[in-house]
């Protein structure tokens, strides 16, 4: 027997449609859905043609159509057709309507427009993940700013929270047994950040991370005096880079990237970059 199907429409990608549809089926975890994004609707006669496939198939559509024209069409044919419909942006366009007297654009695809800001962003995402933990050293040449400290003092997900601020940002893990890559030592003292953390407090969040694998939390990874050597080794390179230091013992991933947006504004102002 075929799973139930729902067809999530759009006159742009369609992603908010598809990913509203997934969320609503996901509450029903008994059942199995069919659901089949459908993007660029933008003439009358694709409508026409939904509405038919989803009259024979049983289905059902929902929809983020922005055009007045094609909305009314699929309102009329879904009813015509006795096609369960769904619309997700018509509400949200009303109730914003009431707080403003400025009218909507109507465009469709508006959040995703492609513009310039939206390519920086993207490309500082991919390079976030591509030169993470140290995976490629050359990486650091590249970056506006490169972070460095011991496991757990939030390198990734502050280099992650860059990047969607259009940064580019690549990490280190410093490991006294690990040689530092050479290239660290060839960017300026201030296109690095190093991270240090209270011993205890990172003894706490080792040991949670451990239990949450399943894992001994008495692992030297979470040990005490483990600790204080790989901090007491971070400071040790740190220095030697001549690198800003941040404290995040007590700071959320938002405030230690306001200090970081603000060393890298401040090279931007002072050395062009």
């Amino acid at each position: 027997m075929p799973l139930p199907l729902i067809y999530a429409c759009s006159d742009s990608l369609g992603e908010t449609a598809e990913r509203v549809a997934r969320a609503a089926a996901s509450q029903y975890d008994k059942e199995e859905f069919n659901i089949i994004r459908v993007p660029y609707i933008r003439s009358e006669q694709q409508v026409a043609d939904l509405v038919k496939k989803a009259k024979e198939n049983n289905a059902m559509i929902c929809y983020t159509i922005i055009s007045p024209l094609l909305r009314r069409k699929l309102k009329e044919l879904t009813a015509d057709a006795n096609v369960v419909v769904v619309d997700i942006i018509g509400p949200m366009l009303e109730g914003v309507g009431k707080l403003t007297s400025t009218d909507p654009t109507m465009k469709a695809g508006m959040i995703h427009q492609l513009d310039e800001e939206y390519f920086k962003r993207v490309e500082a995402i991919e390079f976030a993940v591509k030169f993470d933990d140290g995976k490629n050293p050359i990486g650091f040449l590249q970056a506006d700013i490169v972070i460095v400290g011991v496991s757990r003092t939030s390198k990734t997900p502050l280099s992650m929270y860059l990047a969607h601020k259009r940064i580019k940002a690549a990490n280190l893990p410093l490991v006294p047994e690990v040689s530092l890559p050479p290239e660290l030592f060839q960017v300026p003292a201030r296109k690095i950040v190093g991270l240090i953390i209270d011993p205890f407090k990172l003894n706490f969040i080792r040991s949670e991370r451990l239990r949450s694998m399943g894992l001994d939390s008495n692992a030297s990874y979470a040990n005490i005096e483990r600790i204080n050597e790989e901090l007491a080794y971070a400071r040790g390179v740190m220095r030697r880079l001549h690198c800003p230091i941040i404290d995040v013992s007590a700071k959320a991933i938002e405030e230690t990237a306001n200090l970081v947006l603000e060393i890298v504004k401040r090279n931007k102002e002072l050395y062009n970059e």
